[in-house]
């Protein structure tokens, strides 16, 4: 295994979820975590998540994350190895810290981020130094589950490859939500069209940030799949309009846009909700060698397909930005076959980049060597395995 020249070599922790205090010291290889349920694995690569764009992979709300009985106050700390030296990134809460930008103190305080000790103007600037993706076992569903879930993902992807696609996205559902109202309140027509206009720049750039996107994956899947242990899958987007389907310049697309709102208000003033835009996209995935759709195969299937998509964008990022990502997988390996399982450790080693695995049995991890350094977690302790 060829180290990583971008991994985390310190973490730590503060009044997070149950760990009032964390440290770990680590070095350029893989990190597994075991210890028995409830222990707080599954808690530190939350807290890995919530340094990049986002509300990590549990998508808890901020003021849920500090730990019982504390002030409210939880942070999140790592020291990052790179090719030009050490970078100190960080987020978290401050007791008494600001309230969201409203300014109404009824509303959950807002995370700020810290680069090398000076806070950031936001959190997308982590993306310039960190990128991360994860698979939980709540995605285990994700093919046969509501097509949010399957657009949340996707949109996870992209903003490991673009940052700032997170803020377009609450951008734009935050204008759409205004639109919403005005058109119950059957507000001033002008008012609507501002609205609308502010809703079409923010859709156009999710909209090419995502066909970007899966043509640079549907590339990189279709060159990976002779090489890859994992089924070749075939990603497209589904439940777009037609003129999405044609949208090649950004300006067009804008106009296609507003007119589409403009023309849709009555509808959508009685449907109480906007009918067309980004927030309708789905994302279609198939077993390409067995011809089916991702739904319809067995539960290993779906499962393995989920893991080569992940890892497959991992090297798309890794290409792209230069910027390895880490990869985060919560209880992964207790659903691979012991040969499966060898594989994915030797897929994630031409990555580049430092895994974080965890899982309730070290014997699932044997096959990584000493290509990994292990911690074993109980109570409130967090010991390196013997």
């Amino acid at each position: 295994m060829a180290h990583p020249d971008r991994f985390i070599s310190r973490l730590r922790l503060t009044g997070f979820r149950n760990h009032l205090s964390a440290a770990l010291d680590l070095d350029a290889r893989h990190v597994v975590l075991t210890g028995d349920n409830g222990t707080g694995k599954t808690n530190l690569l939350e807290a890995l998540s919530l340094l990049s764009p986002g509300r990590g992979l549990k998508r808890a709300p901020f003021d849920e994350l500090p730990i019982t009985g504390g002030d409210g106050a939880w942070a999140v700390a790592v020291t990052l190895q790179t090719p030009d030296g050490p970078v100190d990134l960080g987020t978290g809460i401050s007791a008494g810290g600001p309230a969201k930008p409203s300014g109404d103190p009824r509303q959950p305080r807002a995370r700020r981020a810290r680069i090398n000790g000076a806070f950031a103007k936001t959190i997308d600037a982590l993306g310039d130094y960190f990128r991360v993706l994860w698979i939980t076992p709540d995605m285990d569903g994700l093919f046969t589950g509501p097509a949010q879930d399957r657009r949340r993902f996707f949109d996870r992807l992209v903003t490991a490859l673009i940052p700032r696609h997170n803020t377009r996205l609450s951008t734009f559902e935050k204008s759409m939500r205004q639109r919403n109202r005005l058109l119950e309140e059957n507000r001033d027509p002008a008012w609507l069209d501002a609205v609308e206009t502010e809703m079409a720049t923010h859709a156009t750039a999710i909209h090419f940030a995502r066909t970007d996107t899966l043509n640079h994956l549907q590339r990189l899947l279709a060159a990976d799949h002779q090489t890859s242990p994992f089924p070749n899958a075939g990603v497209a987007l589904a439940g777009l309009e037609p003129f999405e389907h044609q949208a090649t310049l950004s300006t067009i697309l804008e106009d296609d846009y507003r007119a589409a709102w403009h023309h849709n208000r009555k509808a959508d003033a009685a449907s109480r909700r906007t009918t067309i835009g980004p927030h309708r996209t789905d994302l279609n995935v198939r077993h390409l060698s067995k011809r089916i759709e991702a739904r319809l195969c067995s539960t290993g299937e779906q499962k393995a397909l989920l893991i080569g998509l992940v890892l497959g964008h991992a090297a798309l990022v890794s290409e792209v930005s230069e910027l390895p990502p880490a990869l985060l997988l919560d209880e992964i390996a207790a659903h691979l076959d012991p040969a499966r399982r060898a594989a994915l450790f030797d897929r994630i080693d031409t990555i580049g980049s430092q895994c974080w695995m965890t899982g309730t049995d070290p014997v699932f991890f044997q096959a990584l060597g000493t290509r990994a350094q292990r911690f074993v977690l109980g109570g409130e302790n967090i010991m390196p395995a013997p």
